[in-house]
């Protein structure tokens, strides 16, 4: 199967790292964390949320990998970001990672992005994240995220 451009790019860096994840573009939309578990057959609790924020200091862009379960709480947010953040529009979002919000994979992004990982991933043997656009994901442990983003695993629910 051919990939789009955009979940090309994270095959591509997934086999750069090492990891042998295959990323699989869906018919069905995968954009919310209920649209894809139903697509890869998990709970939505499985599901990865990439969720970028912006300090409102600093302008810096914070990326958080939570369960598809969760809400991320802002305050406890702004104190591992050390400011106040807010969630970010989506042109910063794509100006950030180079993906449009309901595709921002956990790596391959313009940039390099201060990562947290919800520390209610790592209750599940396997997860899925996005990979690109709205309907590509693809299935990674809780050890590969954290490898894959240098993430800090932090409590961030709500």
């Amino acid at each position: 199967m051919v990939l789009s451009p955009a979940a090309q790019r994270v095959q591509a860096a997934l086999q750069e790292q090492g990891f042998s994840a295959q990323v699989k573009e869906l018919p069905e939309s995968t954009r919310t964390a209920s649209q894809a578990a139903r697509a890869a057959g998990c709970e939505v609790s499985q599901i990865v949320k990439s969720l970028v924020f912006r300090g409102k200091t600093s302008g810096r862009p914070v990326l958080v990998e939570t369960s598809g379960a969760n809400r991320v709480s802002e305050s406890k947010l702004a104190v591992l970001a050390g400011e106040p953040v807010e969630m970010a529009d989506p042109a910063f979002v794509r100006e950030q990672t180079g993906y449009s919000i309901g595709g921002v994979p956990p790596l391959a992004h313009l940039r390099p992005i201060l990562t947290l990982v919800d520390e209610d991933l790592l209750l599940h043997r396997t997860i899925w994240a996005a990979a690109g656009t709205p309907n590509a994901i693809f299935e990674l442990t809780p050890s590969d995220l954290i490898r894959m983003t240098g993430g800090i695993v932090a409590a961030v629910k709500a």
